[in-house]
């Protein structure tokens, strides 16, 4: 076989193994639904036994104790008599949709060349027909935010619902905030370079401290005068200065927590957003103080530091929101489009190292759509918001009885099917085709 016959064959191959699309995402409503008898977990901690949740138009019309009325139903009735109705999970931080395969280049569109970026827009590059995206949503995770990668200034993120065409369609928020990468204090060094790999000061923090300052000074400066040249960089900056977009800092240890503080008084911002934090208890009175939310990474990792508690990315959230900071949850890190998936079991995991079930599940709704901005429509069941939720047949955080049997995502019912599940339904009578033999 000659190499050219060789590639066409595989190409065939790659192409039929890939051929089954993404679930037709749902259409409008087009009558009335009404969920009866479920236990509605509202999102801000209340929760409503034996509910009645009427949606219309996309939008949630009706939510009381089913036993208080006695009428006829409209349009159609879901029994969910002794199941759970939860708002739709809201994943903070993600590259979903910005990368398929991580090993083949062509997926991945998740950085751009450059350190300063802040006209880098991930939503234009969100892949709506992601296998990775429509995984997310057996789990309850139906809204996220899609978030650049790399350089200092990554760029601005969007919100996106996880049921759509195209980017167009998926958009909840379009460039919601600039996403910074703050630089370390410490750092190791680079090995493949011949350097120390053990920890030690970098001498380079207070310069790219400077870089960043001299670079807002300069968008400001820009924007105040005559824009008689296009600089897209700085045109970018011109909601953040607003504050109607937010800032993102991604960022870990205390004292560059407390130099981002500084640096937030100083260049007068007004909505800076912590993302990571895992030193942010150190600075948990400073962060009240100047009202700055933590979104705290997954708790299911190890202590950065021998001398830490074993179970201190456990309880994080918990401390964090003791003292009074607002704290929602994010999934990065390693394999994160995958175990993005697992958002709710990582709130599950946070409530059994303390914290109360329904202030946990606030932070992966509730919390989460409030730090992002979107709580006027998204984040709790209220009449008048959006009709963007799920039924489970038990408690959403726990993975042996988070089973979806129903989600809505604007009134509109999307399928909970995806590939995984078709292969599991494939699969799973295997042995027992074999046995029947």
């Amino acid at each position: 076989m000659s190499k050219i016959n060789l590639y066409i064959m595989m190409l065939f191959l790659v192409i039929a193994g890939n051929s089954t699309a993404q679930q037709t995402p749902a259409p409008a409503q087009s009558q009335p639904i009404t969920i009866v008898g479920a236990t509605a977990h509202v999102g801000n901690g209340k929760v409503i036994k034996n509910s009645l949740i009427i949606i219309e138009n996309g939008k949630i019309t009706e939510l009381i104790e089913a036993n208080l009325t006695k009428r006829q139903y409209p349009g159609k009735v879901i029994n969910a008599e002794g199941k759970h109705v939860y708002p739709g999970f809201i994943a903070p931080n993600t590259t979903l949709g910005l990368v398929e395969i991580a090993a083949v280049k062509a997926t991945d569109d998740e950085d751009e060349m450059g350190e300063i970026l802040p006209n880098i827009r991930s939503l234009i590059a969100y892949n709506a027909e992601s296998k990775i995206v429509e995984s997310m949503r057996p789990n309850g995770v139906l809204l996220g935010q899609i978030v650049p990668r790399g350089g200092m200034v990554s760029g601005t993120s969007s919100i996106v619902q996880f049921d759509a065409w195209n980017w167009e369609d998926a958009a909840v928020k379009v460039d919601d905030g600039l996403h910074i990468n703050w630089p370390d204090s410490f750092k190791r060094g680079r090995w493949w370079r011949g350097e120390d790999p053990g920890l030690k000061p970098n001498k380079e923090y207070e310069e790219d401290i400077q870089k960043l300052s001299d670079f807002f000074a300069a968008s400001k400066a820009y924007l105040n005068g005559s824009r008689e040249l296009k600089n897209l960089p700085y045109l970018a900056m011109e909601e953040v200065f607003k504050g109607s977009k937010k800032v993102y800092v991604h960022v870990d240890g205390e004292k560059e927590i407390l130099d981002l503080i500084e640096f937030k008084i100083r260049l007068e911002l007004k909505n800076i957003v912590i993302v990571g934090g895992y030193d942010a208890l150190d600075a948990a009175k400073e962060l009240k103080a100047n009202n700055i939310p933590v979104l705290v990474n997954r708790p299911h990792s190890t202590p950065n530091n021998a001398y830490e508690d074993y179970d201190k990315p456990y309880k994080l959230a918990k401390l964090l929101h003791d003292e009074g900071v607002l704290v929602g949850l994010e999934s990065s890190g390693q394999m994160e489009r995958m175990n993005t998936r697992n958002l709710p079991f990582y709130a599950g995991t946070v409530a059994a190292f303390g914290m109360d079930k329904e202030d946990a599940l606030k932070l992966i709704t509730s919390n989460n759509a409030k730090i992002l901005g979107i709580d006027k429509n998204y984040g709790t069941l209220e009449e008048g918001k959006s009709a963007t939720l799920f039924i489970s047949e038990g408690d959403a955080l726990d993975m042996r009885t988070n089973i979806l049997s129903h989600a809505f995502i604007d009134g509109r019912e999307i399928s909970l099917e995806t590939h995984q599940t078709e292969l599991w339904k494939r699969y799973s009578n295997k042995y027992k085709a074999q046995e029947s033999k």
